[in-house]
């Protein structure tokens, strides 16, 4: 039985009908039967051929019960639908059903789950294998809160147990914001408990999507770097694949402690391991870790080309890395750990176009809806890409209504993160702001900051040039930068089937470069494309 998400909601995108879908065809590979049950028909995962049985009812234990109870599966799979499957079978397993119908829970199991997600179990474990994490007290009512917040001192973050999303928590800046966070996270939280830690804002957040298998063999899938750094929600960032600011010693020394980390746990399947670093020493912290294929799987998994959710199900029963084949190259094995040559952007889609008085900043809890990601050989034109992907109207980084932004309204923009940070930054940029003054306010790191003001600067070199002005060696650098010609017509005043002759009179045009999780080392049987403007053709 494999137990899906249930509805899209504000926080939670379609990622993990995604993952459900590519476990159900990868269990049936095997000659499993798959009982489905999902309360949400708009999904792929319960389109008849994905699954030998499905139920399309609500996700509470009395109606998985009477599944279990009808169908009498021999395992129940839960880590690969969101936290709304782990919670329900952790549920399910609590009140008797697995054991009644001896129904083994598999891949992660409940063990690994409850030392992941109990944030008291959590916090034993990464003390007891010497992995660093933020002072930190586990409470289940308010006087315990206020009690700890006086020890310590504000601001505090406020993680309840259980959630997904960062649902009901928060970073409280004093006993007034701590009450009213801490009241609405043991509400939400399934056990009634949240953890207060000590706030890391401005330390780099970077994840690792790790792999392990009951034999204890472990790989990093990939890892990546958010933009904004502590104190927005992952999925709320922009987020790069694989990290652009570390060093060697510091990728190292986290893909070490993830591996340590999962091993610990003894997560079987999948798992998100976050850390924060510390920007100015190789300090470093364990924020929290996924027992489950996340939101952050499916970006690492079509960033990579590397099924994670398939992989995470042919785990779940019984097979080991080394036994299970590559799908894109069908010559190495999934304990082969992927190589990137290109570089991958990814940019949440937020509501705010259909919430248009709601408060649009964005911080520990997430608001995003979906997100988009691009593929390309460099930051910028992978963020280009990504921005024209979001379908807000917009071709570059430039926001309508930008420009009448006041000076005070613009520092306090980059202070207190929006949805629109990044046009935020262009905007300082094209009113001659420093890097470094744009640093000390967003805490985003020079490197970001300095890719964003070439793109500004290309920009200002663009404008108003006439056809003769643009040059061979000007349209090869813009094209290579994500400048599309629709953006460029805006910049110069051309018309853009204009500039599209005229580039291709001096044959300049995208050539095709190959995703086969193992940077051409191997040939690939089925590898997928993206394109860029480069000399070399892969396809």
């Amino acid at each position: 039985m494999v137990l899906g998400s249930g509805p899209i909601v504000i926080g939670q995108a379609a990622e993990f009908d995604y993952a459900g879908t590519q476990a159900c065809r990868a269990l049936r590979e095997e000659g499993v039967s798959v009982v489905l049950v999902n309360s949400n028909p708009a999904t792929i995962m319960t389109d008849p051929e994905i699954a030998d049985r499905v139920y399309i009812e609500p996700l509470t234990v009395d109606f998985v019960a009477k599944i279990i109870a009808r169908e009498k599966p021999q395992g129940l799979l839960p880590t690969l639908g969101g936290q709304t499957g782990l919670n329900l079978a952790t549920q399910l397993a609590r009140a008797g059903v697995l054991e009644k119908h001896k129904v083994e829970l598999l891949g992660t199991p409940l063990s690994a789950i409850e030392r992941a997600e109990d944030r008291e179990h959590f916090k034993n474990t990464m003390e007891s294998i010497g992995e660093p994490i933020p002072e930190s007290e586990i409470v289940t009512s308010l006087e315990q809160a206020e009690e700890f917040a006086r020890l310590i001192g504000f601001p505090l973050i406020v993680r309840p147990a259980y959630t997904l999303g960062g649902t009901g928590g928060g970073i409280a800046e004093d006993m007034h914001s701590l009450r009213e966070i801490v009241i609405k996270g043991l509400t939400m939280s399934m056990i009634n408990q949240v953890l207060l830690e000590r706030c890391v804002t401005g330390w780099k957040e970077i994840e690792y999507e790790v792999m392990r298998d009951s034999a204890d063999n472990c790989i990093t899938v990939c890892n990546m770097e958010n933009l904004d750094p502590m104190g927005i929600h992952t999925g709320d960032s922009i987020v790069v694949a694989p990290s652009q600011t570390l060093s060697d010693k510091e990728y190292q020394m986290l893909r070490s402690a993830s591996l340590n980390i999962i091993r610990a746990l003894k997560i079987e399947g999948g798992c998100n391991v976050q850390l924060a670093l510390d920007p100015m020493s190789m300090d470093y912290y364990v924020i929290e870790v996924n027992p489950r294929v996340s939101r952050s799987s499916a970006l690492a998994s079509k960033a990579t080309g590397y099924p994670i959710a398939r992989v995470a199900a042919k785990i779940a029963i019984g097979l080991h890395l080394d036994e299970i084949p590559n799908a894109v190259t069908r010559k190495t094995l999934a304990c082969f750990e992927p190589a990137l040559d290109y570089l991958v952007v990814k940019i949440p889609r937020f509501p705010f176009d259909k919430f248009v008085n709601s408060d649009r900043t964005i911080g520990t809890q997430m608001k995003a809806t979906g997100e988009v990601m691009s593929i390309d050989r460099s930051f910028e034109s992978g963020l280009m890409k990504a921005l024209r992907s979001l379908e807000i109207g917009v071709y570059g980084l430039r926001l309508k209504g930008a420009e009448l932004w006041s000076e005070m309204e613009l520092e306090e923009k980059l202070r207190r993160a929006t949805d629109e940070r990044i046009f935020v930054i262009a905007e300082a940029f094209r009113r001659g702001w420093q890097v470094r003054e744009i640093h000390q306010l967003s805490g985003i790191d020079y490197w970001f900051l300095e890719k964003i003001e070439r793109l500004v600067l290309l920009e200002n070199r663009l404008r108003d040039l006439t056809m003769e002005e643009l040059t061979p060696d000007l349209m090869l650098e813009a094209k290579a930068t994500g400048f599309n010609d629709h953006h460029l017509g805006e910049l110069t005043g051309l018309k853009e089937t204009a500039i599209r002759a005229r580039r291709l009179e001096y044959g300049i045009g995208p050539v095709y470069k190959m995703v086969d999780t193992c940077a051409a080392e191997f040939e690939a049987e089925t590898p997928y494309y993206y394109s860029c403007y480069e000399r070399e053709d892969e396809e």
